[in-house]
């Protein structure tokens, strides 16, 4: 190979000099890019490391959605159009009619969720009530089960989720996302009463422990409850659930799902818990009004002593964020009422409500919210941005100052 020799400038010269003068710019500007960079990354890494308001006083969130309890009834109580043995399979009309129906639709939802109205609507923030011209809507098209859940805990709605089947979530929820961050490991847990659940949340992927469906509490080795108080809880509730009739193949009763997070509560103090109750759905499908409202109230106690637990605990006292919705909505006649789908008009309205420490109480009028927004407030309401991270998902809802 022929080497070319080429000439170097006297030390001295003009062209010298210049040449120094552009090397010495370029390490300048070289060194400011590279300072940017590393502080750039700096702040990226602090991101993770730290929630980005840490002005906010919440420091736990519990997600509670209840499948398929429609907005005509937290809005406007028992419908007396189905309370009846056709439409509505009621058993003892007049004790459904003492136990829920009242002269006016607020005394009537009072009634059915007294929980819901008398704390939560007056303490925090209600999206949905036809009242105030405000629509909380789904944005999946589908209208039923795991499109919806898909849509609640990704922030995002997948049109290749178009069945209930028993697949992994391909997408990360905002339970796994949060997993990730520094003080939430070992921390994150979900209680529900669907068995398709494990699959949603992909439980295998994401490490996070989900008991669902008639899956035995005390030998789930997820939970690991070795509390002797709990463990006993625990193993009466298996023993029952072995007992009782499976009306529900797939969903067991929501009763066992809220004593197991109860107890899970209690003893491991988890910063984010999610609880998925499922018999309002399974009841309306069965064509029983009365149960279905048996239901509904039942639920609405649940969150009560739920809520009444976390406040007892200094741990949550004054710190923890509730997050309240359902999955999809239900058609509004004697017929649909029964059922929802693509093909039941309007069963995509739904109903959402917000109550914690930094969530100061109004009335929410004339907007429109939707489903996909319920991830980025659970992210928000623990300081962190979820759509920064998962730019498909949509923004939190209007609950923080």
């Amino acid at each position: 190979m022929m080497t070319i020799a080429v000439p170097s400038e006297p030390e001295n010269s003009p062209r010298s000099s210049t040449n120094r003068g552009k090397l010495q710019l370029r390490g300048l500007i070289l060194g400011l890019f590279v300072s940017l960079w590393l502080s750039v990354g700096a702040l990226q890494a602090q991101s993770e490391k730290a929630p980005l308001q840490p002005s906010l006083r919440t420091r736990n969130v519990i997600l509670i959605t209840v499948d398929g309890l429609r907005w005509q009834e937290v809005f406007g109580g028992a419908d007396v159009t189905l309370m009846d043995k056709d439409a509505g399979g009621v058993k003892d009309l007049p004790a459904l009619t003492k136990r829920f129906q009242r002269e006016t639709a607020r005394e009537s939802r009072e009634a059915l969720m007294p929980f819901f109205w008398s704390t939560v609507a007056q303490q925090g923030i209600v999206f949905g009530d036809p009242e105030h011209e405000s629509k909380a809507v789904v944005t999946n098209g589908r209208n039923f089960s795991y499109p919806g859940y898909s849509e609640i805990l990704c922030g995002f709605a997948d049109p290749l989720i178009d069945s209930n089947a028993k697949k992994d979530n391909v997408n990360v929820t905002v339970l796994e996302w949060l997993k990730q961050k520094p003080g939430f490991d070992n921390s994150v847990a979900a209680f529900c009463s669907w068995d398709v659940f494990p699959f949603i949340i992909n439980e295998t992927r994401s490490g996070i422990p989900v008991n669902a469906g008639w899956e035995p509490l005390a030998t789930d080795a997820g939970l690991n409850l070795q509390e002797p108080e709990a463990a006993a809880t625990l193993r009466q509730l298996d023993e029952v659930s072995m007992e009782i009739p499976r009306y529900f193949p797939e969903v067991r009763y929501d009763f066992v799902t809220f004593r197991g997070a109860e107890e899970f509560i209690r003893v491991k103090q988890p910063r984010l818990i999610y609880v998925s109750l499922g018999e309002t759905d399974d009841w309306a499908h069965a064509g029983r009004y009365d149960l279905y409202l048996d239901s509904a109230f039942r639920t609405d106690d649940y969150v009560r002593r739920l809520w009444q637990q976390l406040q007892s605990m200094p741990e949550y006292r004054e710190n923890t964020t509730l997050i309240l919705t359902t999955d999809h909505g239900r058609g509004d006649n004697r017929i649909d009422w029964k059922n929802h789908g693509e093909k039941i008009e309007d069963c995509e309205y739904i109903w959402m409500a917000v109550m914690g420490p930094d969530t100061p109480h109004q009335i929410i009028r004339g907007t429109t919210v939707t489903q996909s927004q319920i991830a980025a407030t659970v992210a928000a309401c623990l300081g962190y941005d979820y759509q920064a991270a998962v730019p498909r998902a949509a923004a939190p809802l209007p609950v923080l100052p």
